[in-house]
């Protein structure tokens, strides 16, 4: 394997400007714009983030929000992991949330907002404990109304608390 990884992502991207110029299929024009930000993941974060962004465009567009949002959730793990960016991070786990809020998707928009509140909280230098406050909130107020969740709800209801101690202790 030659791992010639800016080579791969360049021609996958070629692939999906030529896709797209032709009015050939929008999935097949993601799926190169997918393939192209596994690429460049390997050895640059931020194309791996131009590419699955123009990908999450497209499928926004397509209506495909739940796709969207999986783009916007790698998105969001590569700025909290590979190059991190906070409130970039928070940023696109909101998104994702947002979409899958629209989807119906109530397990997957949790577990997004649950990394926001995390992120807002735990990021000293940002101290968004208010954010993280109402995010934890609505988590826990949906896991109450939810009869096999609403034993999880006091976690996210003590967290809640924890940040608003954080603010005024």
């Amino acid at each position: 394997m030659a791992k010639l990884w800016k080579e791969a992502g360049d021609a996958f991207v070629r692939a999906a400007e030529l896709h797209g110029s032709k009015g050939d299929s929008k999935h097949d024009c993601a799926s190169q714009y997918a393939e192209a930000a596994n690429c460049y993941r390997k050895i640059n974060p931020q194309l791996a983030v131009d590419c699955l962004l123009k990908t999450s465009e497209i499928y926004t567009d397509m209506g495909r929000f739940n796709m969207a949002a999986k783009n916007h959730v790698t998105i969001a793990e590569l700025f909290e992991t590979e190059c991190p960016d906070t409130e970039q991070c928070i940023q696109h786990y909101q998104k994702a949330a947002d979409y899958y809020k629209g989807e119906e998707a109530k397990s997957s928009a949790t577990k997004c907002l649950i990394k926001v509140a995390q992120a807002s909280s735990y990021a000293a230098q940002l101290e968004q404990y208010q954010k993280a406050i109402s995010v934890f909130e609505e988590i826990a107020m949906w896991e109450a109304d939810h009869p096999t969740l609403k034993y999880a709800a006091k976690n996210h209801f003590f967290q809640a608390l924890l940040c608003y101690l954080c603010i005024d202790p």
